[in-house]
Order: C-alpha cells, then structure tokens, then sequence
C-alpha cells in the first residue's frame, strides 16, 4: 500500500474524472442529494467517479422505513446480503482505483418468529408490523452475525477486506435481557476496490502514553451515539464519519453516500472539503438532508 500522507496529494480538476452529473469542485464544497434507489442511480454513474464511500445502509429487519423496495426488510437474510453486493458491487466499480469504503453495520438477533414488534417511546422507528422469520440453520435468540455474512459476501465479490473496526458507544443504550451482555458496539469494515489504495494514516493519529508522539490509530473506535431531532432516528455520529472521510479521501475530492438518510456524510464531507453525493431513497429523508445542509451553508445542498 502507498501512503499518500507522506506525499501531498491534491487533485487538480484536469486530474479527476468528468463529474458533469455530479458536484463540481469550487470554493464551496457541495453535495448533491438525490432521491431514488441506489442501485438503479449508481448503474447510471460513471466508473471512478468517487474518491470514497462512507456509508451505513438499512440494518435487516431492524426498522420499518415504510417505503417501497427498501433493503432491509428482506424476509431472508440471504435476499438481504444479496441486495447489498449488488449495491456495493455498483459502488465498487464508480470508485476510482485508489478508492475505499466504509461500511457501518449492525447485527441482529432472530425473532422468534415474531411477526411484529411492540412500539418503543425512547425511539418510535423501532415499532415494526413485520418480522422476518429465524433464518434458516438458526435457532431463536441467536445472533445472526450478520456483518460478517456481509463481509465475506463482498470479499467473495472483489473487495479487499482490509480492518474491521469495533465501534464502542459508551452511551449506547440499556437493554431489558439478563441472560447476555447489553450490546454496545458496531462494526465498521474498511473495505477497498485495489490492493493499492489511499489511506492516510496520520490525519487520524491518536494520543498515546507519550503525549508529544500520537500513535497510529486503533481498531477500537469509542464514539458517542447522538440524538436526532429529525425523524430520521439512525444516525451516523459525525465524529465516526470525520475518521473515515479524512482517512480515505484527499481535500477535493468525491465522496458517496449511497443511504444517506440525515445527510451526515454530506455535512461532515463539506466542513472537510470535500463534495459530496448522497442517494436516498425516502423523500422525507432526503428533504431533512437539504435542511441539514442548507443550515451548514446556503449554497451546499444542490
């Protein structure tokens, strides 16, 4: 892998690819917010138009967005790892050789074969009519491992699985069962599209024992979980987001959001300079992206 922190890297507009359907670069970072499914929109994207994705795609059977051709309200596990490979696999092919992603996800517990789940006030999106059945192979109360299913998928798919990272929340929140420990914690997979990639390693240092030399940064990320105002209840805390933009993407250039949802990658994105384009898929969500972006500067969200 080179290291292109050692090198200063910034790309010129003659040096990246045409992005007439996309952002273009400017004193004003911007990001595009389009409202559509993903796969349908990435099919019509151009190859090696991003720099990077970041991204957290809906968890399986874990909310009901009550939208049409949503993923994750697959009734297999299967159809669901399925979907997104076919997403992931668009994704790979508009990043540029040297791109990365980084993918957030969460795990799950079988259902019992429960259909539906009861209404929860601390956080209304929990409430589903739904339940996909207990997976084939598995038992209730087991934990599906579904990130690692999605992993391997996209391993056996092309990408490299290079880090998987454990996102600690040491705020998360308290669960009712006695029988397991409360989870608290994420994952995050750094996947890339070549053996060569862009990784700047020393714009996400951490402070070590010695104070005046920072350590390369771990694999154990401890990142508060925040609230939202908005309808929008699954957020990315910017924090966790700022680690993988500055991490996987140079100053001006391109970073997707394929499930862009509150639009945190497209605000972080902006106060780093970069553009952005995030997809989304729910209007309602889309729309709070705009304000999100609007309120961040007049001129970001296109």
């Amino acid at each position: 892998m080179f290291e292109l922190c050692m090198v200063p890297f910034d790309p010129q507009p003659s040096e990246v690819p045409s992005l007439e359907r996309w952002p273009s670069y400017s004193d004003v970072p911007s990001c595009k917010v389009i409202v559509g499914d993903c796969l349908t929109l990435l099919k019509e994207t151009p190859d090696q138009t991003f720099n990077c994705c970041v991204t957290s795609p809906p968890y399986w059977g874990l909310r009901d967005y009550g939208t049409e051709g949503q993923i994750g309200a697959e009734t297999t596990i299967e159809e669901y790892i399925n979907n997104l490979v076919k997403v992931f696999h668009e994704v790979r092919r508009t990043l540029r050789d040297d791109g990365t992603l980084w993918l957030n996800i969460g795990d799950s517990y079988t259902s019992g074969n429960r259909t539906w789940r009861q209404t929860d006030k601390k956080n209304p999106a929990r409430a589903m009519s739904y339940r996909p059945p207990t997976p084939r192979g598995l038992k209730p109360k087991d934990l599906i491992g579904v990130p690692w299913k999605l992993a391997f998928a996209l391993q056996a798919d092309g990408w490299y699985l290079r880090s998987d990272i454990i996102w600690n929340k040491p705020n998360a929140q308290p669960e009712s069962v006695k029988d397991r420990p409360t989870r608290s914690h994420e994952f995050v997979f750094l996947l890339t599209k070549s053996e060569d990639y862009y990784y700047d390693h020393k714009s996400i240092m951490e402070p070590s024992l010695d104070k005046d030399k920072p350590r390369n940064r771990r694999s154990v990320w401890s990142i508060n979980t925040e609230a939202s105002k908005e309808a929008h209840f699954a957020m990315f805390p910017p924090k966790l987001v700022r680690l993988c933009i500055e991490a996987g993407s140079p100053r001006n250039s391109v970073v997707l959001d394929p499930f862009l949802g509150a639009g945190t990658v497209g605000v972080v994105a902006h106060e780093l300079g970069r553009d952005c384009v995030g997809m989304e898929l729910k209007e309602e969500y889309a729309a709070i992206a705009r304000r999100r972006l609007a309120a961040v500067h007049p001129m970001l969200a296109l």
